[in-house]
């Protein structure tokens, strides 16, 4: 738990510095627009909008309240992975060690094949 609590922080850490260096020194729409005009570009897109797709589906599952699952389906689509590493920091913490209630959340106890 320790490790994935030290990954999912280095992770934030890591979204916000490239976040801001991303903000501060380039254009967001003048940048953006080259990943557009090109496939490959294109196909990263897709990758990471799959991931957001998969990531938040995870997040909807598991949480009980479904205005937080909103928001934190939002902040992904806004974010990237600033806000999933984030959601995963927060919850390993407040899972205390339990995986079962970390990766089910609500479920926990509940679910079954």
């Amino acid at each position: 738990m320790k490790i994935a609590k030290l990954i999912a922080w280095l992770g934030v850490m890591a979204m916000t510095a490239v976040l801001i260096y991303g903000f501060s020194a380039g254009d967001f729409f003048e940048d953006g627009s080259k990943i557009i005009n090109n496939p490959w570009g294109i196909v990263s897109l897709v990758d990471l909008y799959v991931g957001f797709i998969l990531f938040s589906v995870w997040i909807v599952f598991r949480e009980s309240n479904i205005l937080v699952s909103l928001i934190w389906v939002m902040a992904m689509i806004i974010l990237g992975f600033f806000a999933g590493a984030l959601y995963v920091a927060l919850n390993l913490h407040k899972s205390k060690g339990d995986l079962e209630k970390f990766f089910f959340g609500k479920w926990k106890g509940k679910y079954n094949n």
